[in-house]
């Protein structure tokens, strides 16, 4: 299933545009997965970083309050740190700080799709071009541009996160689990 995803992705002329409509199609029966084990399972084996990072944003999004409708970034990143609630009631009954959990888990997994989509490895970088045009730019050495969305500040990060701990505390009670904080602090 993953590698079939992952060439649906690539075979179009827009990664990006092939990674949304599959996420789009798919992004329900993610929902309906029972069991944390399960998502955890179909999420962290995904081959396409850019389908992952899709389905995450979708998760978010739909976790939100108040959805955003910017475009994927360190910044939306931070946005759903702030303003996302614990992820929606799955069919399986945990306890609160469990949910609080997954949802660390999956901002962390964000963060690491995101980074290998837009900003860190040389070969993963060019994910949202075609396969044919991504050969190009690798030989030309071409680096992606970043969003202006995509500079956030030490202070940016530190406020959001304290602001979130603080969400965390009025739900779970002192002191959070150390699995949690263990999550935090990776975060970070």
């Amino acid at each position: 299933l993953q590698r079939m995803l992952s060439m649906a992705v690539e075979v179009d002329r827009s990664p990006t545009c092939s990674s949304r409509k599959i996420a789009d199609d798919i992004f329900l029966f993610i929902l309906h997965i029972p069991l944390r084990s399960q998502r955890e399972t179909l999420l962290n084996t995904m081959e396409s970083q850019l389908l992952r990072c899709r389905l995450l944003e979708l998760l978010f999004q739909h976790s939100c309050d108040v959805p955003t409708a910017s475009a994927m970034s360190l910044d939306k990143i931070l946005y759903f740190l702030s303003h996302s609630s614990v992820l929606p009631q799955f069919q399986d009954e945990t306890a609160t700080w469990q949910r609080w959990d997954e949802m660390l888990q999956y901002l962390s997994l964000l963060l690491l799709s995101y980074q290998s989509v837009k900003l860190a490895f040389p070969l993963a970088e060019h994910l949202r071009t075609s396969v044919s045009d991504r050969m190009d730019l690798i030989a030309q050495k071409a680096k992606p541009r970043l969003q202006d969305s995509d500079d956030i500040s030490q202070l940016d990060i530190q406020l959001k996160m304290n602001n979130f701990m603080n969400r965390m505390k009025e739900t779970l009670g002192h002191p959070f689990p150390l699995q949690i904080q263990e999550k935090l602090f990776m975060l970070q």
